[in-house]
């Protein structure tokens, strides 16, 4: 355990010293990996599946502000689904406009859940996401958390459904609008995910919040738990073909993660706790108090040793 602490301070005292370069490279990496993967989820346009194309965008995302980054991936989705689609464009810009004006009113600042949620789905690993916001956000995360699922799942349809949509007539522009849009309202399996990851935020964040010893695990396991739950009464009244197996894999998985951020975020010794009592003119307080563990980093010097044979030469030599 020392071994890890010594390492995290570390990795915290790197950070703090090159944090002027590692944001802008932290931005761009967010950049790069987010238009790869809408490439490689849609890629109906071939001149923004240059890998030129992503590297300069993402560059020129790691000096702008992070909601930027959401900007022009939401530009790279547009344009691909506008190659395939007039229709399918026009959907998918009333939606994002739509989202992106809930996001912006209430959770500015989670701009990396919106961009990391939908390779989150990819990698199956989607849960370590309410996990993560319960620990480290607050309620309000929903919304930021809900747009990523919103995206994810818009991109997965329309995208699945492109030859179907090309094999209407052309003039059905009518019928193409209601085909798009009916597909996505009745996509349960997307709204059984929002409530599964509601509720997970919310009990996360409430069992986090509480004064108990160990809280971060147990909000942590709990919150697994209440996720499976619910997805598995979606799947049994609505029949949304949620694989078990992949939902507790990614689900363990999810934990370790939730794990390793607790360690760097909130890691403190409950057997050091004390519970302070004091008051002032007109209130008494009752604090309890969990020190942090935290181990100094070595610091090494170099010492130059001189050989008394050294000495003896040099002073000959006068």
């Amino acid at each position: 355990m020392t071994g890890l602490l010594v390492a995290k301070q570390y990795i915290k005292n790197f950070i703090a010293r090159y944090e002027v370069y590692l944001h802008p490279l932290g931005k761009f990496l967010m950049a790069f990996i987010a238009l790869l993967f809408v490439n490689g989820a849609t890629g109906f346009m071939p001149r923004l599946n240059s890998l030129a194309i992503v590297f300069v965008v993402a560059l020129m995302c790691s000096f702008m502000p992070p909601n930027f980054t959401i900007i022009v991936s939401g530009g790279f989705i547009i344009a691909h689904f506008y190659e395939a689609s007039m229709e399918c464009a026009v959907v998918v810009l009333a939606i994002f406009l739509l989202m992106f004006f809930i996001y912006y009113r209430f959770s500015p600042k989670d701009t990396w859940v919106i961009l990391i949620t939908p390779i989150c789905f990819m990698l199956k690993i989607p849960y370590v996401i309410p996990l993560v916001l319960g620990l480290m956000g607050t309620p309000l995360s929903i919304v930021s958390a809900a747009c990523g699922i919103i995206t994810y799942y818009t991109i997965t349809y329309i995208s699945g459904s492109v030859i179907t949509l090309s094999g209407m007539a052309a003039d059905d522009m009518a019928v193409r609008f209601r085909f798009i849009i009916d597909g996505l309202m009745s996509n349960r399996a997307m709204l059984v995910m929002i409530f599964a990851f509601s509720a997970t935020i919310i009990v996360v964040y409430l069992i986090r919040r509480m004064p108990i010893d160990h809280n971060w695990i147990i909000a942590t396991i709990t919150g697994a738990l209440v996720n499976i739950m619910v997805l598995l009464l979606g799947d049994l009244i609505w029949d949304t073909t949620v694989s078990v197996f992949g939902a507790i894999l990614g689900l363990t998985v999810s934990i370790g993660i939730a794990k390793v951020v607790e360690f760097f975020a909130y890691h403190v010794d409950y057997n050091r706790a004390e519970s302070v009592q004091f008051e002032d003119d007109e209130y008494y307080y009752y604090v309890k108090a969990i020190p942090k563990i935290t181990v100094a980093a070595p610091s090494r010097t170099v010492k130059k040793i001189h050989s008394s044979r050294q000495s003896t030469v040099g002073r000959s030599s006068r």
